[in-house]
């Protein structure tokens, strides 16, 4: 199915329902097709851990900084 962009604005949850389903709907502007509505699928699943071991992390990390803190919030008393 062939749609202009002022219908599709119109009909876009009915659209959407329709490629859902398996129809190619196309979107045209000026009867030009220009773009495809398609089911997203994601590219892959997120995978945890892939710099396990390649970074360090020092065991003072969340340790304040006086000089940093000093920027932020003045001398301290």
């Amino acid at each position: 199915m062939i749609i202009n962009v002022s219908e599709a604005k119109t009909h876009l949850s009915k659209l959407i329902e329709m490629a859902y389903h398996g129809e190619e709907v196309i979107i045209a502007k000026n009867n030009l097709p220009l773009v495809e509505l398609v089911i997203h699928k994601p590219k892959k699943k997120r995978e945890f851990g892939l710099l396990k071991g390649q970074i360090i992390i020092p065991d003072n990390f969340m340790d304040e900084d006086e000089e940093i803190n000093e920027m932020f919030y003045g001398e301290s008393s």
